[in-house]
């Protein structure tokens, strides 16, 4: 469906610079743009790309002028642009129904407008919110709760009593409320801890693919409001993430770890268990993170220090081979220096 620039500098609160009458019918980056598109520039570099382009409209911040192009002028094209993207790009649409493949506990309970699709396991009690979608190969163990306007991608599991707020999205093969990795050594044998708690996770949370979130042993495991969790981060037992954390591939949380709001876990890093990690923490990519972080706090490393003593540190790795050249040279001039004396 078209869109002229002055409907879409309306719906963003911009202006338009140029005819407001064209047509928009698609968003691109400027290097796959074509006419009728609207393209983004947030720089000069990438104006004058998106100016040469073939598209008919660029977003763009304040400051920038065209005689070329018709521009909509907007205080952040980036956050322009997120807004524009279900415009053009609608999310499929699911009609409310349970499909004939599916199975459903008699006592479970499926709002009207729910999509329940193929080959899906719902189990006892549970209960599934107004317009959400299990896309197929779903299983929703015994007392589930999902909120509304929820979507489980294909093949996500949900283990019993675990329980998923509105407007959540989780991605293709994960698993919410396995159990939590608890065993104590007893007459020889690791003897398993059985994990009775379970998972909540809190409104307009997205989860990626191919993640694990463990069931908490006695109480829950949190995600708070807003958190948003890429594919293959494991969160063990007990583990609290706190309202609009942002964490990246391949994290991993031991249990009983604490995250305030805010926070951001770059890829590949591991938090070890029974930690805080304060409001607005971040954390870098890589980290391997041993102890509390305050407040506001940033940290780099394995193990992980303050970011300006960790910069200091990895200066002064890069600066030993020349540490070690040097000292070899003074060790053969002192060697030297002894056999004139002792001669």
């Amino acid at each position: 469906m078209p869109f002229t620039a002055s409907q879409i500098a309306e719906q963003l609160h911009g202006e338009v610079l140029g005819d407001g009458s064209v047509e928009l019918t698609g968003l691109a980056s400027a290097d796959g743009a074509k006419p009728g598109d609207l393209t983004f520039a947030e720089k000069e570099t990438y104006f004058a790309a998106a100016e040469e382009s073939q598209a008919t409209a660029i977003l763009v911040p304040g400051g920038f002028a065209s005689s070329k192009k018709v521009l909509i002028r907007v205080p952040n094209p980036r956050v322009a642009v997120a807004r524009l993207l279900p415009v053009f790009f609608p999310p499929d649409q699911h009609a409310p129904g349970v499909h004939a493949s599916a199975t459903i506990a008699p006592s479970a309970q499926i709002d009207p407008t729910a999509h329940i699709g193929p080959n899906c396991v719902i189990g006892p009690r549970v209960r599934v919110g107004a317009r959400s979608v299990l896309m197929g190969g779903n299983h929703l163990g015994r007392d589930c709760q999902i909120g509304d306007d929820t979507c489980l991608f294909p093949n996500v599991v949900i283990y019993a009593r675990c329980q998923v707020g509105h407007r959540v999205s989780i991605h293709a093969g994960t698993v919410i409320g396995s159990d939590g990795y608890g065993y104590v050594f007893d007459e020889g044998r690791h003897r398993k801890v059985l994990q009775v708690g379970n998972v909540i996770i809190h409104d307009d949370v997205e989860i990626g693919a191919n993640s694990a979130i463990d069931r908490g042993a006695l109480g829950s495991t949190v995600i708070g409001q807003g958190a948003k969790i890429d594919n293959l981060v494991h969160i063990a037992h007990n583990v609290s993430i706190g309202r609009h954390c942002l964490v990246m591939g391949q994290v991993g949380f031991a249990g009983s770890t604490r995250l305030g709001d805010y926070c951001v876990i770059a890829s590949q890093s591991g938090i070890a268990g029974h930690l805080k990690l304060g409001h607005q923490v971040t954390v870098g990519a890589k980290s391997g993170v041993m102890r509390d972080i305050p407040d506001k706090g940033t940290v780099l490393g394995i193990p992980a220090a303050p970011d300006k003593q960790a910069k200091r540190q990895m200066i002064a790795v890069q600066q030993l081979p020349e540490l070690i050249r040097r000292t070899r040279e003074l060790e053969k001039q002192v060697a030297e220096l002894k056999a004139r004396v002792g001669s």
